[in-house]
């Protein structure tokens, strides 16, 4: 674990320090998804979309029902022994009609992350290649092509995206946002792989509104056949690395700030898929351990989780792809919903 000055304490102080509790409920909002690997809220109705991944789209739910909105994405494959097919990954909404998707499906180099403009609900399924702006990250010179665009956050001038591409770097990409509903520049921005020596960044957040400083948390995933090397890294928007954390998770797939305050303070929450034994999976809150480091406390065990987003009313958002039950027609993944009120709870240990 390193730790640096300055900005790390106003970091450590946005982690809470909170007490156990065991109150919460996890509601199935939609089940038959396919490997699910994104989830966005739609800003203004509040309408959730998810990138059903494998099955090569994105759907809006609404009402406890799917329906879907971009169609036809290609599709590839990820991971190392078990493998998982994979189309569209990160979502990522600019304005209410303007969605930015990350791509999985396409071989590194061609893989593109895209935005659409999206109808309201009702309005008929776009294709995937009726898109406003495409961005590719293509091999050139010593760079190796950028693929599996998993995860997007934002701040008021940029947008980040985690890489799985070049294992050797471990790159964040950026673009500009230009106008309020354009990119531009797509480039690599962050190799998180050197900084840290850890391997693959996939979860990524911004900080909160009602941070002191300015900056954005990436979730290096680590090896999927070692335990506990997930880390917690913060860096300023100038590439400065600010902190650095050991969590003690597996496989970090996800990172999320609460939209409502804890006490007085928004907290971070990570999803933990668990390669190696998927029954250790679920949500955390990541809290300060009061040494200078972090904690992460369980919310809830969850079968392999993918991605998650909170609400404007607090309501935390979190897809999981499951475990197909043998004879079982239906997908198992699903998209879950715990209430403002539950995601305080904690698994007592």
């Amino acid at each position: 674990m390193r730790l640096l000055s300055f900005s790390s304490l106003a970091i450590l102080s946005l982690l809470w320090v909170t007490t156990v509790r065991a109150d919460h409920h996890v509601e199935t909002i939609l089940d038959g998804l396919n490997n699910p690997c994104g989830v966005a809220i739609q800003p203004e109705t509040g309408d959730v979309f998810v990138a059903d991944s494998a099955a090569g789209k994105i759907v809006r739910v609404k009402d406890g029902k799917a329906s879907d909105v971009i169609v036809e994405f290609p599709l590839g494959s990820y991971g190392k022994g078990p493998k998982f097919a994979i189309g569209p990954l990160g979502l990522l909404f600019l304005d209410k009609n303007t969605l930015v998707v990350g791509g999985g499906g396409a071989a590194d180099g061609e893989e593109i992350l895209s935005v659409f403009t999206i109808g309201d609900a009702g309005a008929e399924a776009k294709k995937a290649d009726a898109t406003e702006q495409t961005f590719k990250l293509e091999g050139k010179d010593e760079l190796k092509g950028e693929g599996n665009f998993y995860a997007i956050t934002r701040t008021e001038t940029h947008v980040y995206v985690t890489c799985n591409g070049d294992d050797t770097k471990g790159w964040v990409a950026r673009a500009a946002i230009k106008d309020g509903n354009r990119l531009e520049n797509y480039e690599r921005y962050l190799a998180t792989k050197e900084a840290t020596e850890v391997d693959a960044p996939v979860g990524i957040a911004s900080s909160p509104d009602d941070a002191s400083s300015k900056f954005i948390v990436v979730g290096q995933m680590g090896e999927i056949n070692q335990e506990g090397d997930s880390l917690l890294t913060f860096y300023s928007e100038d590439k400065k690395m600010l902190l650095n954390l050991e969590t003690g998770l597996n496989d970090i797939t996800a990172l999320a700030y609460s939209t409502k305050a804890r006490g007085s303070r928004k907290q971070l929450y990570a999803l933990d898929f668990s390669w190696l034994d998927t029954k250790q999976g679920g949500i955390f809150r990541l809290v300060d351990d009061g040494k200078g480091g972090v904690q992460a406390k369980k919310i809830a065990g969850l079968d392999k989780p993918t991605a998650m987003a909170f609400g404007a009313d607090g309501v935390l958002y979190v897809t999981v792809i499951g475990t197909k039950a043998e004879g079982a027609e239906k997908e198992p993944g699903k998209l879950l919903k715990i209430a403002a009120d539950s995601v305080d709870g904690e698994v007592a240990e």
